[in-house]
């Protein structure tokens, strides 16, 4: 972690807030990263608010004011209700540690109101669109292996509902040879997944046209030169996938997962069911799902119901 601009006894302090995110909570890295940052700025802040580098007492003795003076000036360079909100879940994760060790107890952190989040809703492919995209990836890589490649890794996200991440960081010895498979998500938790065959075929059909001989260690999709595959490469076909089959530019391999989601909800899926198989810690999470189904059902019932016609008259 870089250097914070602050006192010898709060870097300390948040040295060890940062290692304790990543051995006791297991915060995923992007989000201890993240984090890290959001507290850097803070301290860089509070460097100039008070007139020099804040100590664990100054942290104490701050007052709401303080940080909404904090979030305004962050604002003013800028940043969105959404980078704001990350801000202060990762200042209020600092000072929840700081409490839990007996260092800083300031109820006014919990007194401001987090900047609202922009309500974002998942958006899916279509059925056809999706099973377009697993079909024809292939046709866009020259050698045969790697268009193989491709279709087992978009196949894999859209018939698991895995993210690009998740499905990269698979290892031989994970290849699926039954019908579940065991998945590490965010926070390294593990959920199972069930496997349909035509996606272990998918697999198997790459695995035995790679050219390069792997051991269980090594990981499962491969690029080139036989390293473990960069998910800009996976990211990259997608986006030619967008010219090939005229697919929305919101079409990205997460769009598979979503996808993955929506369809099995329109299928009478139940929402704890897709809660788990997506590795979701929070329903409220997973409910954005029924809202993407609403739309279609609106859509299709506009469309067909005698109502329509009437108001055409």
């Amino acid at each position: 972690m870089s250097e914070v601009p602050a006192g010898t006894d709060l870097r300390d302090a948040v040295r060890d807030w940062h290692q304790w995110l990543e051995s006791e909570r297991r915060t995923a890295q992007r989000t201890t990263e993240s984090y890290g940052r959001d507290v850097r700025a803070f301290m860089r802040f509070l460097a100039e608010h008070l007139g020099g580098p804040a100590g664990l007492s100054d942290l104490a003795n701050l007052k709401p004011a303080d940080f909404r003076s904090y979030l305004a000036k962050r604002r003013s360079e800028g940043l969105s209700n959404a980078s704001l909100a990350r801000a202060m879940s990762a200042i209020r994760s600092l000072f929840k540690f700081l409490e839990r060790t007996d260092r800083v107890h300031n109820p006014a952190v919990g007194a401001v109101r987090t900047p609202k989040r922009p309500h974002g809703v998942p958006k899916p492919l279509s059925v056809t669109q999706a099973t377009d995209s697993v079909h024809d990836v292939a046709q866009l890589q020259e050698e045969s292996w790697l268009g193989k490649r491709d279709a087992a890794v978009l196949i894999l996200l859209y018939g698991c509902g895995l993210r690009i991440s998740e499905a990269l960081s698979l290892n031989q010895r994970d290849r699926p040879s039954g019908d579940m498979l065991v998945i590490t998500g965010k926070g390294g938790k593990e959920r199972m997944v069930p496997v349909l065959r035509v996606v272990r075929d998918a697999i198997d059909d790459y695995i035995d046209s790679c050219p390069f001989e792997l051991g269980d260690d090594d990981p499962l999709f491969v690029g080139k030169r036989g390293r473990r595959l960069d998910p800009g490469i996976i990211q990259r076909q997608v986006r030619r996938l967008r010219g090939l089959l005229g697919l929305p530019e919101t079409a990205t391999p997460h769009a598979l997962r979503h996808s993955f989601a929506t369809h099995l909800l329109s299928d009478g899926g139940d929402l704890r069911t897709i809660q788990e198989l997506l590795g979701h810690t929070s329903l409220s999470t997973t409910q954005r799902y029924t809202e993407v189904d609403a739309d279609r059902l609106l859509e299709v019932y506009d469309r067909a119901h005698p109502s329509a016609r009437l108001r055409q008259v």
